[in-house]
């Protein structure tokens, strides 16, 4: 349940950030929940192999190239959908700063209390 959660509200600030953001572009909000659900996988799966494999940068820049690394996530999902476009590295650095801050605010779960 939580992962569907987390995949609408990823979907939702994509598909409003489309609006803010001159250089992104999302069809439809079917389109943006694709996205969710290809960031998920690709931040599952290759993220980890890129942060391995650019430890050395990654720690000589004090983990300021993750932001890169999350860009190039982003430059990567718009390869595979189709009604999804990013305009450029810088728009899908700001876009993939964007969605991390939003994301993050909008679902915090739940602490239970015991």
């Amino acid at each position: 349940m939580n992962f569907l959660l987390k995949l609408i509200i990823t979907a939702v600030v994509a598909f409003g950030l489309s609006y803010l953001l001159s250089g992104i572009h999302i069809d439809q909000f079917f389109t943006a929940l694709i996205l969710a659900l290809v960031l998920a996988v690709l931040n599952t799966i290759i993220k980890p192999i890129l942060i391995i494999f650019t430890l050395p940068i990654t720690v000589f820049t004090l983990g300021l190239f993750l932001f890169v690394i999350n860009a190039a996530i982003i430059l990567l999902a718009d390869n595979f959908i189709g009604g999804f476009r990013v305009d450029g590295f810088w728009w899908a650095l700001l876009f993939s700063l964007l969605l991390s801050f939003f994301t993050s605010i909008l679902y915090r779960p739940e602490k239970k209390k015991d």
